[in-house]
């Protein structure tokens, strides 16, 4: 069976999305999984969201992002947020921001979990070092191995009780101080590949610019873009 390609956090970087879809196929990767957080926060919702839906074997499970842009009143009453939520919106059609908006929480395949954050929240994750949380965010879940994104720190770690966590990093907005597009493979063997893909993340970080000018979601984009950092 060919490499299974696993994208998270996209965030509407078309230029990243496309370097990695290229790099995902050279090794040859043929069905994919999309852990949510496709278009918000990015200089091309739309196009990023037109270009995922080409897969022609993709899983897709929804993110915290889509979420809020079908439902702008779960959002948190931040401007910042708030004010990219209604760029997106206007950028994308309305039946395609349901559809986001509709999509499952979460997906097991065979003995791995898929879910945008945790399997209890789309919003409270792990991070490279364990927290006192993890067991109550683990609750219910019965697979050993679990992928998740949410924060755009690329990781893997064994916990002691067996569960594997895996994080593969954003595609669209790296946080890691690394500006290269992250993503993972997992091959016929089940063995886990973490990588990273140099784009033009100076165009991206131009095109937010261009766009959206320089109203306070796309100046921090353009910061995530330039540095790989919050």
């Amino acid at each position: 069976m060919p490499p299974l390609a696993v994208l998270y956090d996209i965030h509407g970087n078309l230029p990243a999305l496309e370097a990695v879809l290229d790099d995902a196929r050279a090794a040859g990767a043929e069905q994919f999984v999309l852990g949510g957080d496709y278009a918000l926060f990015g200089p091309f919702p739309a196009e990023t969201v037109d270009e995922l839906r080409k897969l022609p074997d993709a899983r897709w499970i929804r993110g915290n992002v889509d979420r809020w842009t079908a439902h702008p009143h779960q959002a948190p009453e931040d401007e910042l947020i708030q004010d990219a939520i209604a760029d997106c919106r206007a950028a994308m059609k309305p039946a395609v921001v349901d559809e986001l908006g509709a999509l499952s929480e979460q997906l097991v395949l065979e003995t791995t979990r898929y879910c945008h954050a945790s399997p209890v929240s789309d919003l409270r994750s792990f991070l490279p070092e364990p927290g006192d949380d993890e067991d109550e965010l683990l609750q219910g879940v019965g697979e050993p191995r679990v992928f998740f994104g949410h924060t755009h720190l690329q990781f893997r770690r064994l916990r002691p009780d067996g569960v594997e966590l895996i994080n593969p990093g954003s595609v669209g907005q790296p946080m890691d101080g690394d500006t290269r597009a992250a993503y993972a493979l997992v091959g016929e063997d089940g063995a886990v590949e973490l990588r990273r893909v140099r784009y033009d993340n100076a165009a991206s970080a131009r095109a937010t610019r261009e766009r959206f000018g320089d109203r306070a979601w796309a100046s921090r984009t353009v910061k995530r873009l330039q540095t790989g950092q919050p």
